[in-house]
């Protein structure tokens, strides 16, 4: 479902954690919405992400595997700082 395209914020100097995570987000969000949800990037508050799922991903039974091994799994991989994420 992600791909090694969705990397490379990692090492990005004089950017915020905020829109290292954006970025990453970004590069993550054409999968959601190719299911008919979205993520929205809501606050980051120490190494927490928290995050707003959308479309068909709000509600949805999956949407905490969808958080856990998919958006989170990769923010931690690509931020160092990230510690987990949040739904909200």
């Amino acid at each position: 479902m992600f791909c090694e395209a969705l990397y490379g914020a990692r090492g990005l100097k004089g950017v915020s954690v905020k829109e290292q995570v954006q970025e990453v987000l970004d590069r993550i969000r054409p999968a959601l919405q190719a299911d008919g949800g979205d993520v929205e990037l809501v606050d980051v508050e120490g190494g927490v992400v928290k995050v707003r799922l959308v479309g068909s991903c709000a509600g949805c039974p999956m949407s905490q595997l969808t958080l856990a091994n998919g958006v989170e799994r990769v923010l931690k991989e690509q931020i160092p700082e990230v510690e987990r994420v949040e739904a909200v």
